[in-house]
């Protein structure tokens, strides 16, 4: 059976001048399945006018606020209502912007990371089991086609037991302080109040913890890490290094930093088991390299007809034209979007077409706070997450 409409969808946050707004509505209109009907773009009630404006919406459906959107929204008929909302705020708002809608009944896809506080996630796990509405998080990386190849590979045994882990996620962009001279997004990613408990490990450390995870299934069992703020004034950390031991002995290393002059989203993984080794790098997306011990190293390319179905499932286009981070919001976008027409008409959802959950948002803030809480006393801590009751 098939919804016979596209999923409608509102917005909170993605207002003038801000960069990840546009990145979620490119990525959600890509396959053609949603449309934006409504939203409070901004805190500021005439910036989500301005926004609506330039959308093309019905100026009846732009909000001054997310609780006014949640109220109006849900007055609607079914069919007419949004059928999910978006949140591209700061991270302070993902919680409060999130429960509101749950409780309304709202399907969500949120950005990253969920919250800034261990208790907001497991609360948000709560809600969503209570109200069964789909929470997707916008977790990009587990969206490529080879992130996907090479999560089938490790499933399949093709390099062994793991025995050794490595990632990082160097930027430079926050090597001068941006944020002290008002640069919006500097600013808000390096404030407490907006930003929660880390800027780098907050930001893209744990895109690096979520990536590794998800390819390899491995759990955090205990970690030890290095954080440091290299630039004067600066509130939270721009840099850190982690140490690693996951449940069944394997080891990692994790290393993130916001002040790795000249390096823009380089996010790579290596990861080396008993008998083979894989490697991703985020700015050459479109390969995976792939070695056997003691065979040639070999070089897996997005689109060929060798790679598995999860691979092809999450690619459009043939070898050789480039895929890369708006496919990749695109595929959780599409994805989540399944889940939720799946719902609608009762049918069940394909386990295929995976996405970032609450569960794994939770697990995300709980290891940003463990890495914090290392980093301040300088010491192995235990690291291993038990989801709520």
């Amino acid at each position: 059976m098939s919804l016979g409409r596209k999923l409608k969808y509102g917005m909170v946050g993605g207002g003038p001048d801000a960069f990840i707004g546009g990145v979620h509505r490119i990525a959600a209109a890509i396959d053609g399945q949603t449309e934006l009907v409504a939203g409070a773009f901004s805190s500021d009630p005439r910036k989500s006018r301005q926004q609506g404006e330039v959308l093309f919406l019905d100026p009846s459906r732009v909000y001054g606020s997310y609780e006014e959107m949640a109220q109006k929204e849900a007055a609607l008929p079914e069919g007419e209502r949004i059928d999910f909302v978006s949140i591209v705020t700061p991270n302070h708002m993902h919680f409060p912007v999130a429960r509101t809608f749950i409780e309304a009944g709202f399907n969500v896809i949120c950005d990253k990371p969920m919250t800034r506080t261990v208790e907001e996630a497991e609360e948000l796990v709560r809600l969503v089991k209570k109200h069964d509405v789909v929470f997707a998080l916008t977790h990009n990386y587990t969206g490529y086609p080879m992130v996907k190849q090479a999560r089938a590979l490790v499933k399949d045994g093709k390099i062994g037991t793991i025995r050794k882990v490595v990632v990082e996620y160097p930027q430079g962009w926050l090597a001068t302080p941006q944020d002290a001279a008002g640069q919006k997004q500097a600013a808000w990613r390096t404030d407490p109040a907006r930003a929660g408990v880390s800027s780098c490990v907050g930001d893209i450390g744990s895109h690096a913890e979520n990536l590794a995870r998800y390819i390899t299934g491995l759990e955090m069992e205990s970690i030890l890490a290095d954080m440091t703020t290299f630039v004067e004034g600066r509130r939270l950390e721009d840099d850190a290094n982690l140490l690693v031991q996951y449940k069944g002995g394997a080891r990692g290393v994790l290393w993130a930093s916001q002040v790795a002059v000249g390096e823009e989203n380089h996010l790579v993984i290596r990861i080396y088991g008993e008998t083979g080794r894989l490697e991703w790098d985020q700015e050459d997306p479109n390969y995976l390299w792939f070695q056997v011990d003691g065979e040639p190293l070999q070089k897996w390319t997005r689109g060929s007809d060798y790679v598995g179905p999860d691979a092809a499932a999450h690619s459009r286009i043939p070898s050789g034209h480039p895929e890369g981070y708006l496919e990749g919001f695109a595929n959780i976008y599409r994805n989540a979007c399944a889940a939720m027409a799946a719902k609608i008409t009762g049918e069940t959802a394909d386990p295929s077409r995976d996405f970032p959950t609450v569960e794994d948002g939770a697990i995300g803030v709980h290891f940003i706070h463990k890495a914090v809480e290392s980093g301040q006393r300088r010491a192995w801590i235990d690291a291993s997450y038990s989801p709520p009751a």
